[in-house]
Order: C-alpha cells, then structure tokens, then sequence
C-alpha cells in the first residue's frame, strides 16, 4: 500500500532543499572569517611595529602587533607543530561534520570553527618562522577584559573560535541536533518506528 502523502512529499522536498544549502552556510561564514583575518593581520604587518601599542579607544582597545608561536592568546608557546596537527585534524572533523548538517545553529558554529582554526593555520603554515611553525599574528588587545590575569593579544580567527564555542554551549544547552531534528524527535522515533512496522505486518507488507 502507497502511504505517501502530498505532505510527505513536500516535507521530503524541504528536508531536501535543506540538505544542500545548509552547508553551504557553512563554507560561507568559514570563508568570511578566514578573509577578514588574513587582510587584518596583512594590514598590521605592513602597518604596524612589532611590540608597539597603538591606542584605538583608550585602553579600551589597543593594536599591539606580536607574532605567537603558541595557541589562542598566546599559550603553549613551545608547541606551535603540535598546534598545527590538531588544527589540521579540526579542519578535517569539521569537513566531515558537514554532510549531515541540516541546522543553522550548527552551520553558523562551524563555520566559525572552521574560518577561525583556518585563520591561524594558515599563519603556521604560510608566515614566518616557515612551515610548520610559523607564528600566527595577534594584535587586538584589550586589557580591561583580563580581570586581574596576565594580558592576552589575540586576532580576528581568535574571536571567531571563541564565538563559535560560546554558540555551541549555548546549542548544547537548548538541545539542538546537527541534522536538524527538534528536540525529543529521537526520543519519540523508536515507537513510532516500531508502530509503522506493526502497522506494515498487519497489512501484510514486508
């Protein structure tokens, strides 16, 4: 028996649609960031000394050019290959996560992800000290932020990585799945599952 409904069918048709734009989302936004960084840090390179603070809006925010061989904000500073295999490793991750996606949420987190960990990679893998180490360029510094620790310099790829885990909790927290589902749809799937198989022995399909 043919249970297909009109509305079967244009649900199908949307989930569709979905399936191939919302990555698109995606590699949008990565592409955005990864732009936005590079010409910053370019522009600070041809502009800006090394070492000197330039005050923006007082001490509210500051360029300070430096070049760091570590993680975000400037930790880890004698690991930078170790910081390039887990960002290629992220990369792939990423790229992989990509053909299930179906939420917005979750495009926009990593496609954040994605431009941020693309941002600095390309620092180590392109700028100075050479592949694989290159240092990667910060230059946003804003002190008032620290509270008391040790004053972090950071970049444009920095904040998108940050903006993007704070997305994620924030996902995390309302339960939103990856392919789109609403929330409890898991849940409620297996007995419905299990109803449509009854239903089709009764009816004597297979």
């Amino acid at each position: 028996m043919n249970r297909d409904t009109p509305a079967a069918a244009e649900s199908a048709a949307r989930s569709s649609a979905r399936r191939r734009w919302v990555p698109l989302v995606t590699l949008g936004v990565a592409l955005v960031v990864l732009a936005v960084d590079q010409l910053a840090k370019n522009r600070v390179v041809e502009t800006l000394t090394e070492g000197r603070t330039v005050p923006v809006l007082g001490d509210f925010l500051r360029w300070h050019f430096v070049r760091n061989p570590g993680a975000a904000f400037s930790m880890a500073s004698g690991s930078t290959w170790i910081f390039t295999i887990l960002a290629a490793v992220v990369v792939v991750v990423v790229l992989w996560q990509i053909r299930r996606l179906r939420s917005i949420p979750w495009a926009l987190f990593l496609g954040l992800l994605l431009g941020g960990v693309l941002g600095n990679l390309t620092d180590r893998l392109t700028r100075e000290p050479g592949f694989p180490e290159g240092h990667v360029i910060d230059f946003i510094s804003t002190p008032w932020m620290w509270l008391g620790f040790n004053e972090a310099i950071y970049n444009v790829a920095d904040i998108a990585i940050v903006s993007g885990m704070i997305l994620f909790v924030l996902i995390t927290l309302l339960g939103l799945h990856i392919d789109g589902s609403p929330r409890g749809a898991r849940e409620s799937a297996a007995p419905a599952e299990d109803g449509a198989r009854t239903e089709r022995a009764a009816d004597g399909a297979p």
